[in-house]
């Protein structure tokens, strides 16, 4: 079946708006919702899962870190078989498995096994991200409509992001934590409808016949996965076991392995030479700080809302709402600063909103809701005006022909630094806490434990998130380009 336009049926699969590719566009929007928003969807029901299944913390910390471990690690890898094999046949087959995946947690008796099915359903979205991105490009011919389909797509997925815990947390006043992934499957089906006919098959001459980088995804994967796993190994093995030590100079071989590796490559899956395009280095750089911070907020935040003050899911999700308003709300203010100073300007002011809301949280844990929530609406704006800003300077920055592996490359920043944030927050109140967290309501010294090592957490991240984010945006160019959705 052929895309049309507002003139009537073509053959080069273009619209001539949003409003006629309003089918793909929803396709493609839902596909990258369900994917984002499973990120964080059983982040509020960590509790109840650590209560049902018996896991501690560092267990807890793996079932969020095996999703964003798969997906970020594979999103490359998905990418250049996208362009191998076909960008709408890669994203129909993701969307499949992942449904079906999500049927298998009714299955599911152990902590074990939910991280398994977690990472099996990070490596589904893995052919789902970079595509949606890459598709909407497909959609038009006009720069400025493209513009606007992404950064549609990127608020909508930011959006999925931080819509998580309240979804979830809705649900869990009236369903058991299984069904939080039983929903993906006809969320998926829906998806795969609206791409199938809304969008047109690949033509054979947009596609190339390179062979697929499989060493480098393997090397990839280890060095991320063996990288959060000393974290982990630390707090429960100790730093200088051998296991912690293994982990390490894993992560370090399995690093330089991929860099030799990418560099001989004649097909590398990351052609390294992008990386001297200060745009692309520093966009990257930043999207790692903003989801070093939005990742290791959230997971703190579900942990703190529950267990310190002892409200319920349903509750808790609500708590996220100065968030997701600010995530609407902000976008004429990045809008703004974007044209009126520029992509490096903007950017540092966000990571400044984002240092700024990490030591007011470092500060505030034990001052009451209110700081908190003031706290979440400085960072959002940070957020929303690095990520969004940042991802339009990628794609800008990539050849035509390389747009795809520029929305691979974007996501994967972001889920390494969700997967760097959640291991860090995770590791350190459980070294700084407790590795267990007990059932029921926790004793007033516990409480008061759990807020000192909150502070120094966030502390912590304020330092990492103002190096990396603002280190970035430093790189980037006076660039005035954004255009934001109607």
């Amino acid at each position: 079946m052929t895309a049309t336009t507002e003139t009537g049926p073509v053959s080069t699969r273009t619209y001539t708006s949003l409003r006629a590719a309003w089918i793909p566009l929803a396709a493609l929007c839902l596909a990258f919702f369900v994917e984002m928003v499973d990120n964080t969807l059983l982040s509020i029901a960590l509790p109840t899962i650590g209560r049902d299944l018996g896991s501690g913390t560092t267990a807890l910390q793996w079932v969020t870190s095996a999703y964003s471990l798969t997906f970020g690690g594979l999103l490359l890898t998905a990418g250049s078989m996208a362009d191998r094999l076909g960008r709408r046949r890669v994203l129909l087959v993701g969307l499949a498995v992942f449904g079906v995946l999500s049927l298998a947690v009714v299955a599911v008796d152990s902590t074990g096994q939910l991280i398994a099915l977690r990472a099996g359903l990070g490596v589904a979205a893995a052919a789902m991200a970079p595509i949606t991105n890459s598709l909407v490009f497909r959609l038009f011919d006009d720069q400025a409509l493209r513009m606007r389909a992404m950064t549609l797509m990127i608020v909508v997925g930011m959006s999925g992001f931080i819509l998580g815990p309240l979804l979830g947390g809705t649900a869990l006043a009236h369903v058991s934590w299984q069904w939080l992934l039983l929903i993906n499957a006809p969320i998926a089906l829906i998806a795969a409808i609206g791409v199938r006919f809304g969008v047109a098959p690949d033509r054979r001459e947009d596609l190339t016949d390179d062979r697929l980088d499989l060493p480098g995804a393997v090397l990839s994967v280890l060095t991320i996965g063996l990288a959060c796993y000393a974290l982990t190994s630390g707090v429960e093995h100790g730093w200088l076991s051998a296991a912690t030590l293994g982990s390490v100079l894993g992560a370090a071989v399995a690093g330089l392995a991929f860099v030799g590796h990418e560099r001989r490559s004649k097909a590398p899956m990351l052609d390294l030479k992008i990386f001297s395009n200060g745009t692309v280095r520093g966009a990257a750089l930043a999207q790692i700080g903003t989801s070093v911070a939005m990742a290791g907020v959230m997971f703190g935040l579900i942990l703190h809302f529950q267990y310190a003050y002892g409200w319920s899911p349903v509750r808790a999700g609500l708590a996220n709402l100065p968030l997701i308003l600010t995530m609407i709300a902000a976008t004429p203010l990045s809008e703004w600063l974007a044209k009126r100073f520029g992509h490096r300007v903007a950017c540092l002011v966000g990571a400044a909103c984002l240092t700024v809301a990490l030591a007011g949280l470092a500060w505030g844990v034990d001052h009451g809701y209110a700081v908190i929530a003031a706290c979440m609406v400085v960072m959002t704006i940070g957020l929303r005006t690095v990520m969004t800003i940042c991802a339009i300077a990628l794609v800008e920055a990539m050849p035509e022909n390389r747009t795809s592996i520029g929305t691979a490359l974007n996501d994967t920043a972001q889920e390494v630094g969700t997967s760097v944030g959640t291991a860090v927050v995770g590791t350190l109140i459980a070294a700084l806490v407790t590795t267990q967290l007990p059932a029921g309501v926790w004793s007033s010294d516990l409480v008061q434990s759990f807020f000192h090592g909150e502070r120094i957490t966030y502390a912590v991240l304020a330092v990492i998130v103002g190096l990396i984010a603002a280190g970035g945006a430093l790189t980037l160019t006076n660039s005035h380009a954004t255009e934001e959705p109607a």
